[in-house]
């Protein structure tokens, strides 16, 4: 099943800046590790940047130094900032968790387009 949904996605120009949003569905999140993964027109969904229960980050290098990831569990939240975006970075976003990722179930994702 897919607990999660995806929002904050938008339309944003070069070098700005978006938050966007994972929340459970109908259950907390309880994963260990969440995930950013983030799929362009005609092409494969890539990895974007995850986050341990502990804290621990680890990030794409697209995105390496440029988004950054948080953990809320009181409050079912999970987020990824990006900053200075790029054309590069359009593509429909998905958070996820490895069990979901392994059984290949995804949510409905959410769109950043950059553009001028």
């Amino acid at each position: 099943q897919v607990q999660f949904v995806e929002s904050g996605g938008g339309l944003v120009q070069p070098g700005g800046s978006l938050r966007l949003s994972c929340a459970a569905s109908g259950s907390s999140f309880s994963s260990s590790v969440m995930g950013w993964y983030r799929q362009a027109p005609g092409k494969q969904r890539e990895f974007v940047a995850s986050i341990t229960d502990g804290g621990l980050t680890t990030y794409g290098v697209p995105v390496k130094g440029r988004f950054t990831v948080y953990k809320d569990n009181a409050k079912n939240t999970f987020d990824l900032q990006m900053n200075t975006l790029q054309p590069e970075d359009t593509a429909v976003y998905f958070c996820n968790d490895l069990q979901n990722v392994a059984r290949g179930h995804w949510g409905q994702g959410t769109q950043v387009t950059v553009s001028s």
